[in-house]
């Protein structure tokens, strides 16, 4: 957990502070087409997430894929959570942009999480689900650096964890109502473009 939580410290400065080789002139900006990101802050939540997305600028489009790694990171239930996460979403910006990876975006995107876990009772209790989400984001670049933020809803099937958290979407139960089939999402990536 230490070493992730370096790197999620690093990744700002070293793209900061890394030179523009591909650059002819001072003033040009490159545009890159790819990027690594780690999800800002999802150790505290229990998993670690890195991700890496290919821009296709020809048609102001871009495809991301996320792994996750579920008990790398601070259990925040105490249920000892163990399995993985997966996604695919394809971006869609809106207008253009004079950076390929910049701007903001609609997303459709698929996710499956599986992992066990210590339920109430005490036996390990498998949570496995699937959601199609519709996510709604900002992209922002400098230099390096890329920063992405973003919050989505969709639905989901599956058998569905006790605590409705899914390390990577969660499942609608405030207000009183408790709606397993409907999932939302949000987070802060942070990460470097090369």
């Amino acid at each position: 957990m230490k070493r992730t939580l370096i790197l999620g410290m690093l990744l700002p400065i070293l793209a900061f502070l890394s030179p523009d080789i591909n650059a002819g002139n001072l003033g040009e900006v490159t545009d890159y087409k790819n990027s690594v990101k780690i999800t800002f802050l999802s150790w505290i939540s229990g998993s670690t997430k890195l991700s890496y997305e290919r821009a296709f600028s020809r048609w102001n489009q871009s495809g991301e894929i996320c792994a996750s790694l579920i008990s790398a990171g601070y259990d925040k239930y105490h249920n000892d959570p163990m399995g993985f996460t997966l996604r695919y979403g394809h971006k869609f910006f809106l207008g253009r942009n004079e950076l390929s990876l910049k701007g903001f975006y609609l997303r459709p995107e698929l996710v499956y999480s599986r992992y066990n876990y210590n339920g109430r009772s005490g036996d390990r209790t498998l949570a496995e689900m699937g959601t199609i989400l519709g996510t709604f984001g900002y992209q922002y670049v400098y230099k390096r650096f890329l920063a992405d933020f973003w919050v989505g809803g969709g639905y989901a099937v599956g058998s569905p964890a006790e605590t409705r958290y899914h390390h990577g979407f969660e499942l609608w139960h405030w207000f009183g109502k408790d709606v397993p089939n409907l999932a939302m999402s949000f987070s802060i990536r942070l990460g470097i473009c090369f």
